[in-house]
């Protein structure tokens, strides 16, 4: 391998045209990859032990049914709904997060988000670094947790190194033993309280004890997947067809975290912890073990495709070598995965509140205002900053984060924080644009297309 610094600290053009993921420009046709790898890589990302964790909390605050089932649908649901629409744009126009929000935050302005999406998601890296060392550790405080966490954080490094086809190797197998090991513990925990009828009996008792509203669990799940919602780009880039890039969100989000987040949601409830793996190794060393190896084939996809995410979005918009980024992004989140895994539910309660405002004004700017219509060839031509777009965004984030942390909204209590927060952003982008075009100044695309004329 070849260190110069040339090729280590500064992109190689002729070598990123023919990078099969390449993250600096838009993908060619050739670049772009079959239905089954793309969509088998979605059951693998989809896997992710964050619906486990979401499903756990939730078992406890509510009863299984309806009010759980219903909560973790409509909180998908929505995630669904804003990945279909950024899944879209990244397949129309063939570009990553960090290309996208260029054309509606400006060449400089894209910074914003795209930086607090990298934190975001290296954090996530973290939370699926700490999950591995406890799964084999069963606490956070042995040894062994921080000797395995860092040796995953080390190997989701080396497999995300060699890049996205390394993921589709990995992904397949790891789903199809972790939903045969899913059904088997749902089995157990059903059987363990003595039936269905039992089951639910408990699941309301237990929810009676420290009870949370519908509001509060649909933003829960939200918060759990909302930051792969707003980056399905990164995935949906390579469809070749717009079905797929439509199947990849339905898939990760109503087929896998959903059954995710009841198979978490009844551990949490018959046997008091959502880590599946924890009452598997009660059953015996068949079960525990095989238990352990699915989660672990699991972990191991969801940290490839986790720490994919910052490292396409930081060398695009810092421009620097993949391989470089994917090394700097994979020990920061190697170091938070020995802390930031306890730290769960009040990370994803966070993300819940400020991530959605993010990609309001991008919706709006793609499809109402430009009418879908983005152009590679004008990237280069961008104003450095859109003012109103952060506008937007800090609006949409305020008002979200304030109604999460209980500050009653007039009119507006019905809706949980974080759809409000995204609903705000849009409007508040929506009647900026138009405000300022009727002050005679206009921003973005449109406003380059008509400077052109």
């Amino acid at each position: 391998m070849d260190f110069k610094k040339s090729s280590w600290w500064i992109v190689d053009e002729k070598e990123i045209t023919s990078n099969a993921d390449n993250p600096h420009s838009p993908l060619s046709d050739e670049q772009r990859r079959d239905a089954l790898p793309l969509l088998s890589l979605a059951f693998g990302w989809g896997f992710l032990v964050t619906g486990l964790l979401t499903g756990g909390a939730l078992g406890k605050g509510m009863s299984f049914y309806p009010d759980l089932l219903i909560a973790s649908f409509a909180g998908n649901f929505m995630n669904f709904v804003i990945g279909a629409l950024v899944g879209y744009i990244g397949y129309k126009t063939a570009c990553n997060s960090g290309l996208l929000y260029r054309f509606t935050y400006g060449n400089l302005g894209a910074y914003i988000p795209i930086l607090c999406i990298a934190l975001l998601t290296i954090g996530w890296q973290g939370i699926v670094v700490g999950a591995f060392g406890f799964t084999w550790a069963q606490s956070f405080d042995s040894p062994t947790f921080y000797a395995v966490a860092i040796f995953a954080g080390l190997l989701y490094t080396a497999t995300t190194y060699l890049g996205v086809s390394a993921l589709e190797k990995v992904s397949m197998p790891s789903v199809i033993l972790l939903i045969l090991v899913g059904i088997y513990a749902t089995w157990l925990n059903v059987d363990k309280v003595g039936g269905w009828d039992n089951f639910i009996a408990m699941s309301a008792q237990k929810a009676a004890l420290a009870p949370i509203t519908m509001t509060e669990a649909i933003n829960l799940v939200v918060g759990s997947w909302i930051v792969g919602a707003i980056v399905m780009a990164e995935y949906t880039r390579f469809a070749k067809k717009a079905w797929v890039a439509l199947a990849i969100p339905f898939v990760v989000l109503i087929i896998s975290q959903w059954f995710l987040q009841i198979i978490g949601s009844m551990g949490g409830i018959a046997s008091d912890t959502y880590e599946f793996t924890t009452y598997m190794l009660q059953q015996g060393y068949i079960s525990g073990g095989i238990a352990l190896i699915a989660m672990s084939l699991a972990l191991w996809t969801t940290g490839d495709t986790n720490l994919y995410l910052p490292v396409v979005q930081t060398s695009s918009v810092f421009r620097k070598p993949q391989k470089l980024m994917t090394l700097v992004c994979g020990l920061l989140g190697t170091i938070l995965g020995l802390g930031v895994y306890q730290y769960f539910l009040d990370w994803i309660g966070l993300l819940a509140s400020l991530v959605p405002p993010l990609i309001g004004p991008v919706i709006i700017d793609f499809y109402l205002i430009n009418k879908r219509q983005y152009k590679a060839d004008d990237l280069p031509r961008l104003a450095k900053w859109n003012p109103i777009a952060a506008i937007a965004y800090l609006i949409g984030a305020g008002v979200g984060y304030a109604a999460s942390q209980g500050l009653a909204i007039p009119g507006l209590t019905w809706i949980f924080p974080s759809l409000l927060g995204l609903l705000v952003s849009m409007v508040a982008y929506w009647l900026l644009f138009y405000g300022a075009r009727l002050g005679g100044k206009t921003y973005g695309v449109m406003g380059l297309n008509q400077e052109s004329k």
